[in-house]
């Protein structure tokens, strides 16, 4: 066990340099002098030994010592690492996915590629690099990332004759080889997708899954000859954007279109769905499809003939319509933070990696190898019973206690957990605990093979139907500025009569910057003061809409019900 808290406590200690170097890159990006600036103080590892609790008491730091309504993030850093959902590297901002985390990660992939070949969309790859000419061919759309693209200078000793980005997206990756490819209206839709990693430099506070500077995604590009067929694609893509969430991963979203303030750079229009983390009362983007309209098309040269024209009639050619549309990582990152706990993580049956462990319990050192021996093939033989019908089972033989076992897998989150002794097997029953409930029932072991899968899709059903309550519960509908901001601070977020003025968007943000109105709640510990951005202008409007915007002195008409409050 010596071991394994000194593993842990290393793994510990990285997050915590991760956090400071990512503080002075940081510091240097502003241009903050960094010469008398002392080395940080060494962070006490946990995950080993023994540490204090409020009363003073020892605690057992094996388990999660951080509570999630105390200090999010710290306890999302802890569920991570004693979850065994992933490690930090040497860089800030870069982590290491280990199986559990990825396999939710192939899920997503499996979940979406099967819609995906429906749609006609196939997969393909682009170069990670991107020449700086082709980058900067487009400037609006550069402005939004220039910031954050990481260049190549050097191959070898040798200086490069000329920068290459490292993709941030690839709309002007790809974008020339559309303009080679589509030759005739004929050649049209287009749609490729891509599954790939992108870099983006950022320097805020690093939070994996959520922002990062590499991320896993796929991102899809397609070409349409008219408007319509470029939105019917828009809207199919964020249904099923959305059914990853709640149909997989049992997330509640709200699907909407994003202002002009939030969208896509260089987009026509960007639709969206949005979550929202309860322990801190923030939205956070899931997820983003959008309309490039004609204006990548008119920069890259995509174009075809009319195909309405006579023969022997001349028409100017047409440039197509374009999209373009992502889902990444950070969707894990959301799953966790919508339903993981103080005890570790907690996972949806229908993406865990694994989702049934079988623990052998009543054994002991007075057990006869006999007895021992029947109870590992009994234990074998409902693995195999369950794996029969699709259910992804594992048995645990490690020689730990039973206790210590169940602390494990409820750190790791596996939905279902089924204990099996000599007294189990005289009764032919096994005993279950739900890692989402307390408690223990029993099912006839004859007749696991209906019963486990049926109890798998109830946690599921379950574990959604709680979070839609708590998404459904701190939606609030403002009619007065007056109860903005306390709303805010109760862990919020506003739908509010808006003008769509991105001047105006800028004052609601400025307005309602974290004040003590109704503030007495406790937000995440390195979350800052920030005021609420538009989020979407969600599909589902709420009756009645107000005549003038809610902002204070706007006085512009009201265009929309707009969703606005703390994000990630």
């Amino acid at each position: 066990m010596a071991s394994n808290a000194t593993e842990l406590a290393d793994r510990q200690k990285a997050a915590g340099q991760e956090a400071d170097m990512t503080q002075v890159a940081a510091n240097e990006q502003a241009g903050k002098k960094q010469k008398d600036k002392k080395p940080p103080k060494e962070k006490k590892p946990q995950g080993q030994g023994k540490k204090k609790d409020a009363g003073g008491q020892d605690m057992d730091t094996k388990g999660i010592t951080t509570k999630k309504d105390d200090d999010l993030a710290a306890w999302y850093q802890e569920v991570l690492l004693k979850g065994d959902f992933l490690e930090y590297s040497d860089i800030p901002g870069c982590y290491i996915l280990n199986p559990p985390s990825y396999a939710i990660w192939e899920s997503i992939q499996a979940f979406l590629n099967a819609r995906f070949r429906k749609m006609g969309v196939r997969n393909c790859y682009f170069p990670l690099f991107i020449s700086e000419a082709n980058l900067q061919r487009e400037k609006d759309h550069l402005e939004g990332f220039e910031a954050e693209v990481a260049w190549v200078t050097h191959g070898g000793k040798d200086k490069l004759p000329s920068r290459l980005a490292v993709r941030p997206t690839s709309e002007t990756a790809m974008y020339p080889h559309y303009a080679k490819k589509i030759r005739s209206h004929r050649d049209l839709p287009l749609r490729l997708n891509q599954w790939n990693n992108v870099v983006r430099w950022e320097f805020k506070h690093a939070m994996p899954f959520l922002r990062s500077r590499e991320f896993l995604w796929q991102e899809g590009h397609t070409a349409h000859l008219t408007e319509e067929s470029a939105s019917k694609e828009v809207y199919e893509i964020l249904d099923h954007y959305a059914s990853v969430y709640e149909d997989l991963l049992a997330v509640p979203v709200v699907k909407g279109t994003k202002t002009d303030n939030e969208k896509f750079a260089g987009a026509y229009y960007t639709t969206t769905v949005e979550g929202f983390i309860p322990s801190t009362g923030r939205g956070i983007q899931a997820a983003t499809s959008h309309c490039l309209g004609q204006h990548f098309s008119k920069m890259f040269g995509i174009t075809v003939e009319d195909p309405s024209a006579k023969e022997g009639e001349k028409k100017p050619p047409i440039h197509v319509w374009q999209n373009s549309w992502g889902f990444t990582t950070r969707t894990i990152g959301v799953m966790i933070l919508v339903h993981s706990d103080d005890k570790g993580l907690v996972l949806p049956p229908r993406a865990a990696e694994l989702q049934v462990v079988i623990v052998p319990v009543g054994l002991t050192a007075k057990t006869s190898a006999e007895v021992r021996e029947k109870l590992n093939k009994e234990t074998d033989a409902i693995r195999a019973v369950l794996e029969a019908v699709d259910v992804r089972a594992h048995v645990d033989h490690r020689d730990y206690s039973p206790g210590w076992k169940f602390n494990d897998w409820e750190l790791k989150g596996v939905p279902l957990r089924l204990e099996f002794g000599p007294k189990d097997s005289q009764n032919d029953v096994v005993t279950c605990s739900r890692r989402d409930q307390h408690g223990k029932t029993t099912i006839p072991i004859f007749s696991i093979e209906q019963d486990v899968p049926a109890l798998l899709e109830t946690i599921q059903s379950d574990l959604y139907t709680k979070a839609k309550a708590a998404y459904d519960s701190h939606r609030k509908v403002i009619t007065k500025w007056d109860d903005f901001v306390p709303s805010l601070n109760g862990k919020n977020v506003n739908i509010i009569p808006h003008c769509l003025g991105d001047k105006c968007e800028d004052e609601v943000k400025e307005l309602s910057k974290r004040t003590s109105v109704g503030d007495d709640t406790t937000e995440d510990a390195r979350a800052p003061s920030m005021g609420a951005k538009s989020l979407c202008i969600p599909f589902e409007q709420p009756e009645n809409l107000p005549e003038t915007c809610l902002r204070p002195n706007c006085g512009e008409k009201a265009r929309k019900w707009v969703m606005f409050g703390r994000s990630y």
